[in-house]
C-alpha cells in the first residue's frame, strides 16, 4: 500500500511486480498455515492499512492462538486486511526472508515473534526505513529494531511461578531439568536467567539442583526426545520445568506411558486444551500460562495505534486495546498483557484454548 502511493511517477511494470509480490506471498502463508489472510475489516481512519503477523512457526498450537487474538483484534483495529506469514521451523534467520517480503509489500504494520533478536534487526530496520511500524510480541528483538513490545506478563513473575511450582511439587529437594524452546529465544532465555537467580539466592530452594539445559526447537518429536534423553541421563531427576506449550505436552505425553509417570514432576507453560487429559490423569499437577489470544490482540491495536501517529511507543505512551481498555507503554517500548495463571484439576475445565 505504502510503496504504491510513494511511487506513483514509476511505471506500470513495478505497481505489476509489487502487486505479483503481495500476491506470492499471500498465496505462500495459505499453502503454509492453513489460516491464510483475514480481511474484510472496515476500513478506520487508515483507509487501506495492512498488518502482518510473523510468528517464530506457523502450525504451533499456542501460536494459532496468538494469531486468532491477533485477526480479532485487526478487524476491530480498523485494518483494511491481515495476513500471517511464516517459517515452518524456528530457527534463528528463518523469518528474514519473510520480513523482506513484507517490505517490498508495502505492508503498514509487521508484528513479529522473533527466533532470535538479532538476526531479524537488519531486516526490520529496512522495513522501518520503508515506513512499517514493527510491533514486537510473545518473543522480543533487540530494543531497537521496533517500536514496542507486546511481552505476556513481567518475566520475573514467569520464572518466579515456575520455579515455585516444581519446588511445591518435588518437596523442595532433588535434580531438576529445563526443557525449552531454541537456544536463542529472547523470552525463553530471559525466564530461564531469572529460574538460575531464583534457585542460587532463594533459601528456600538450596536443596534443589539445576543439572541441565536442553532445547526442543518447539518441535514435537525433538522435544518428546529430549525429555526421554534428559530422564536417561539423570536417574536421579525429580522434576522437569518447560517453559514452551510445545515442550510441557511433548514432555508430558512421554511422561503419561512412562515408568517415571508419578514419580518425575513436570511443570512450565502450556494450553489447557493440551493439558487436560496429563492434569485428570495425574502425570501433571499444575502448570501456568496467561490468554495467550490476548498477545496478538493487543500487539494488532498497538500496531494502529503507531501508524496512526496516535504514539510513538515512547514511555508513558497510551492507547486503547478495545474491549481490553487502556493499555501503558513502560520503559523501553513494554506493554504488558496480565498476570499468569495456574491451571490444577480444580480448574482446568474452566478455559477453553
Amino acid at each position: 500500500m505504502m510503496l504504491n502511493r510513494t511511487n506513483t511517477g514509476r511505471t506500470g511494470r513495478l505497481a505489476t511486480m509489487v502487486a505479483i509480490t503481495a500476491v506470492a506471498a499471500l498465496a505462500l502463508t495459505a499453502c503454509n498455515s492453513g489460516s491464510g489472510s483475514a480481511g474484510g475489516a472496515s476500513p478506520s481512519a487508515g483507509g487501506d492499512q495492512k498488518i502482518t503477523f510473523i510468528p517464530k512457526q506457523l502450525n504451533n498450537p499456542y501460536t494459532d492462538v496468538v494469531l486468532g487474538g491477533g485477526k480479532k483484534g485487526a478487524a476491530e483495529a480498523g485494518f483494511a486486511s491481515s495476513q500471517v506469514v511464516g517459517p515452518l521451523e524456528a530457527s534463528a534467520s528463518s523469518q528474514v526472508s519473510f520480513i523482506n517480503a513484507e517490505t517490498q509489500a508495502g505492508t503498514n504494520v509487521i508484528v513479529i515473534a522473533a527466533n532470535d533478536p538479532d538476526a531479524v534487526c537488519t531486516a526490520l530496520g529496512e522495513a522501518r526505513s520503508a515506513g512499517a511500524k514493527i510491533v514486537a510480541f510473545d518473543s522480543d528483538t533487540k530494543p531497537e529494531c521496533r517500536d514496542v513490545f507486546i511481552s505476556q506478563v513481567v518475566a520475573k513473575d514467569v520464572a518466579l511461578i515456575q520455579t515455585k511450582l516444581i519446588s511445591e511439587q518435588i518437596g523442595g529437594s532433588g535434580e531438576i531439568a529445563i526443557l525449552s524452546a531454541t537456544a536463542n529465544a529472547t523470552n525463553q532465555n530471559e525466564w530461564i536467567k531469572y529460574m538460575e537467580e531464583e534457585l542460587a539466592s532463594n533459601p528456600a530452594y538450596k536443596d534443589i539442583k539445576l543439572v541441565a539445559k536442553v532445547y526442543g526447537d518447539d518441535n514435537d518429536t525433538k522435544s518428546f526426545q529430549e525429555a526421554q534423553g534428559l530422564l536417561q541421563a539423570h536417574p536421579n531427576l525429580k522434576g522437569i520445568i518447560s517453559p514452551t506449550t510445545v515442550g510441557i505436552a511433548a514432555t508430558a505425553r512421554y511422561l503419561s506411558t512412562s515408568a517415571y509417570k508419578g514419580k518425575v514432576a513436570l511443570t512450565g507453560l502450556g494450553l489447557p486444551n493440551e493439558m487436560r487429559p496429563f492434569i485428570k490423569d495425574g502425570t501433571v499437577k499444575e502448570f501456568a500460562l496467561w490468554d495467550p489470544a490476548q498477545l496478538g490482540y493487543i500487539a494488532a491495536f498497538a500496531g494502529k495505534a503507531l501508524k496512526d501517529g496516535k504514539m510513538t511507543g515512547a514511555e508513558g505512551d497510551t492507547f486503547t486495546a478495545g474491549e481490553l481498555g487502556e493499555r501503558k507503554v513502560g520503559k523501553g517500548g513494554l506493554v504488558i498483557v496480565g498476570p499468569p495463571t495456574v491451571f490444577n484439576t480444580g480448574n482446568i475445565d474452566k478455559y477453553n484454548f
